[in-house]
């Protein structure tokens, strides 16, 4: 990547001239273009656009988004322009399960996730001993007499105080209220095993290995207020079969869980995800 590079994204009404008068602007003020990928969508009639752009080393961001407003209100574009440079901070919250928050954390110090985790949240204490061999702060914010409220009130202040854009459920065994899904909407991401058929409750590996499925997966989505219903970003599966164990398949199935949620992590923190209604465009 370059020192002064930023990403554009943006959604509109799709009409002859987007990409031109986009490209237009950008090269009139010296940038260059890295890459650019774009979609129109038929059955809704809106248009999306990433670019990904060099500016000149005298400019600032907030020089080209001032001056980009003449653009986009011609489009009625809704848009960011952010730095490609500047690591998101990333809240991660986790129950007992910890093999999402491990993998999640050794991307991150081994280079390969380009994100800031500046705090880990948990009902649980398990995970404490685990946090502390990263440096970061452990937050055991349990649920007390049935007062999710007062917790939830807890961790969005420490979302706050830590400027946190992202937050990630790895597997975060709670049901998050509406006002909390308010609160983080478009900015938490949640994993959990998708199965067909699918198994609700505790041990779906289980639940997998008694009806002899073949297909195991996972599904990374936007948290909403409508439970495992938010706009999806990524799912994978592996194939399984009748020699496996329970215990195989929960392993295997984990492996998918990790590798689902740390693509949608990345492409998030990259800004290659545009929501699109219920759904989601993700520039690869």
């Amino acid at each position: 990547m370059q020192q002064n590079d930023h990403i554009l994204t943006l959604a509109c009404p799709d009409s002859i001239g987007i990409v031109f008068h986009v490209s237009e602007f950008l090269f009139e003020r010296g940038c260059n273009i890295l890459d650019s990928q774009q979609f129109g969508d038929k059955d809704t009639g809106l248009f999306f656009l990433r670019v990904h752009f060099e500016m000149p080393a005298a400019m600032t961001a907030a020089d080209i988004q001032a001056q980009f407003v003449t653009v986009a209100t011609r489009f009625s574009m809704q848009w960011q322009i952010r730095d490609a440079q500047r690591k998101s901070r990333v809240m991660l919250m986790v129950s007992k399960h910890g093999h999402c928050l491990n993998d999640l954390l050794f991307r991150v110090k081994s280079g390969q996730l380009p994100i800031e985790i500046p705090a880990i949240v948990s009902n649980h204490p398990d995970f404490a001993l685990l946090s502390a061999s990263y440096g970061i702060p452990f937050y055991h914010l349990p649920v007390v007499n049935g007062d999710k409220a007062q917790q939830e009130r807890q961790v969005l202040q420490i979302a706050e105080r830590e400027k946190i854009d992202l937050v990630v459920l790895a597997r975060y065994m709670q049901i998050l209220s509406s006002e909390m899904c308010e609160a983080l909407s478009g900015r938490a991401i949640n994993i959990h095993h998708s199965f067909l058929p699918s198994f609700k409750g505790a041990r779906p590996y289980y639940q997998a290995h008694e009806r002899g499925v073949k297909l195991i997966g996972a599904t990374a989505h936007y948290v909403t207020a409508d439970l495992d219903e938010g706009p999806i970003i990524e799912q994978d599966i592996a194939r399984v079969d009748h020699s496996m164990s329970p215990e195989t398949l929960t392993a295997v199935g984990r492996d998918v869980e990790c590798l689902v949620l740390s693509r949608a992590v990345r492409w998030h923190v990259e800004h290659r995800i545009l929501l699109n209604g219920h759904k989601t465009i993700v520039f690869r």
